[in-house]
């Protein structure tokens, strides 16, 4: 059946699927979708198989079922992998060598649902690499298929991707410890145990429950609201490091013995480091608004460091172009060469306890050579017109600008390591501001001048 385009746009993302179940998303429309999908990944690559899995939401086994009955449809047998995490399903992508469907909407409230899609090796599909042309086929009506459907099977990949995560990370010398971690009652509480279970870790398990209505707090570990249990676990357990996961699991926030939040650029610098040890000169990537430190630290570590626009599929495009083998995102999403260039917050968490594990300083003191300076995190303002209030704070700025650039929005580069980049979101009307100087007075105070401005 067509659709309109405007309900198909309301839907499909610039980088995935999402919407409120029932309403915007239902059995119909996904079977469609994945009809379509199966249409573009046959004609433009050749697949023969598509993968799926899903998250703990009510809805998602449905939804998945639905997509399975579009693709075999087309003649695209399915491999169904049951619960997963996202970066588990771009695991199976890459070990099936077959394009893969994850159904959910990640940290979303328990009414949304989704679907990210790659290709095949867990490569990124977005709207130039396959979502315009489903949107679309769902508008003009998705064309039949005169063939044999397809036939659909199950297999658990859940052991052989806790195997493979842990067999990127040296782990051989890490002492016993606890390690506390918030689930969010997402699927964290689905791959922690089994990527866990082979290590010397006493693990604090907190809402491992799998739990589509999120009945504790949001899987959003970005919000510092959602961070508040896991700090007060890790300091009455006694925990060594506290990790949080989001709901799909697929970015990992990291808090230290204090029960103090290490920064995702930190952690993005601690990474880099450990690659970059492995691979000398290597290419690391991060995006425009991690913290300096991410930069100034690869290049003290003989590596290349290369700066992106915000979001994952500029983040893949850039590795894949480069050949990198690391990248990191303020948001805490985490990319590896080795694992297809796709995110994994397991990975980066793997890193951080081989960190603290091979030596005996504390988190805290381990992580303080990564922290270099202080910064403002995300403040979004309701503007009218994002271009022209960015516009007229370049100006209130244009006396002390160092630089100004506007790959991915305006970045105004200010004496004394200080900087702010202000961006406008893709879907709501409103524009975002970055703030990062020496100290927290001058962050402070940035921030204050250049909120005059914007909301003026």
């Amino acid at each position: 059946m067509a659709r309109s385009a405007e309900s198909v746009a309301s839907v499909i993302k610039a980088y995935d699927i999402r919407g409120i179940v029932g309403e915007q998303i239902d059995d119909g429309f996904v079977r469609e979708v994945g009809a379509s999908f199966a249409r573009l990944v046959r004609t433009d690559g050749g697949a023969e198989r598509v993968v799926i899995g899903h998250d703990m939401r009510t809805s998602s086994p449905d939804l998945a079922r639905a997509f399975a009955e579009g693709a075999t449809a087309q003649g695209l047998d399915v491999v169904l992998i049951g619960l997963a995490s996202t970066d588990q399903l771009y695991f199976a992508s890459g070990l099936l060598d077959a394009p893969g469907a994850m159904f959910t909407a990640s940290h979303n409230p328990a009414r949304y649902n989704g679907i990210k899609l790659c290709r095949a090796g867990a490569r990124p599909v977005g709207q130039e690499t396959g979502l315009a042309t489903i949107s679309a086929e769902l508008v003009a009506g998705v064309p039949g298929f005169d063939g044999a459907a397809g036939s659909v099977t199950e297999r658990d990949v859940l052991p052989e991707y806790a195997a493979f995560v842990r067999g990127l990370v040296d782990l051989s010398r890490m002492r016993p410890m606890k390690v506390a971690v918030d689930a969010g009652n997402g699927m964290g509480g689905h791959t922690v145990p089994a990527v866990f279970e082979a290590l010397p870790i006493e693990l604090v398990p907190l809402y491992f429950e799998l739990d589509g209505t999120f009945p504790n707090h949001e899987a959003n570990p970005l919000d510092p609201a959602n961070l508040v249990d896991l700090q007060r676990l890790v300091v009455e357990s006694g925990a060594d490091v506290g990790l949080a996961f989001d709901g799909d699991a697929d970015r990992c926030f990291v808090v230290d013995e204090r029960g103090e939040p290490v920064t995702p650029s930190a952690v993005t610098a601690l990474v880099a480091s450990r690659e970059l040890a492995k691979e000398p000169g290597a290419t690391i990537i991060h995006n425009l608004i991690t913290s300096r430190v991410v930069p100034e630290l690869v290049t003290e570590s003989g590596g290349v460091p290369v700066r992106t626009r915000v979001g994952h599929s500029f983040i893949k495009q850039r590795m894949a172009e480069t050949g990198a083998i690391f990248g990191g995102e303020h948001s805490a999403h985490y990319y590896f060469r080795d694992f297809w260039g796709a995110d994994s917050g397991m990975l980066a968490a793997l890193h951080v306890l081989a960190a603290l594990a091979g030596q005996e300083r504390p988190l805290s003191e381990l992580m303080g050579v990564y922290h270099r300076y202080e910064a403002s995190g995300e403040i979004n303002s309701t503007v009218a017109d994002a271009a022209e209030r960015s516009d007229a704070v370049v100006a209130a700025f244009a006396d002390r600008a160092v630089s100004v650039d506007r790959l991915d929005g305006v970045t105004v580069e200010l004496p004394d390591h200080a900087w702010f980049n202000l961006r406008a979101s893709n879907t709501e009307p409103l524009l975002r501001l970055n703030v990062e100087a020496s100290t927290r007075d001058e962050v402070d105070a940035l921030v204050k001048e250049i909120l005059a401005v914007v909301r003026a």
